[in-house]
């Protein structure tokens, strides 16, 4: 009894998440915090939902293979969303309007590829659609 409760709540928490990472890629602004949204809800929700069904066979093979895919989702999805996010922002995807804070904006050299601690000309940089950050705002004073 105690098994099914636990196995029922995995799969009902997990089954949420992924449907908070559905609504995230509905109602955020831009791909960013798209991304954003699906990469840390859909993996904690299908890692609740592989977790449970560990629970629910009580098999070492079957709990082996969800704890093995469940870190790979842990490893592999930050890293393919960073690594989405990053193409995107270079090829020029715009940012939301209302973004604060652009801390890639003038560091990064677009015909190396490479980020620079100091400013790098305006020739060399990236085309966002982004406001440029030239005026000080009350956030950053």
């Amino acid at each position: 009894m105690l098994r099914e409760i636990i196995v029922m709540t995995l799969m009902l928490l997990g089954a949420f998440f992924m449907f908070l990472a559905g609504i995230g890629v509905l109602r955020m602004p831009d791909l960013f915090l798209r991304m954003s949204s699906t990469a840390k809800a859909g993996t904690l929700g299908a890692g609740l939902i592989l977790l449970g069904a560990a629970v629910h066979f009580d098999n070492f093979s079957v709990s082996t293979r969800a704890l093995a895919i469940i870190m790979f989702l842990l490893l592999t999805a930050p890293v393919a969303a960073h690594m989405i996010g990053r193409a995107a922002y270079f090829s020029g995807v715009p940012l939301w309007e209302g973004t604060i804070r652009d801390d890639l904006r003038g560091h990064y050299r677009s015909s190396t590829h490479s980020l620079e601690t100091g400013p790098v000309p305006e020739s060399d940089l990236v085309a966002t659609d982004a406001a440029p950050a030239e005026e000080e705002t009350e956030i950053d004073r």
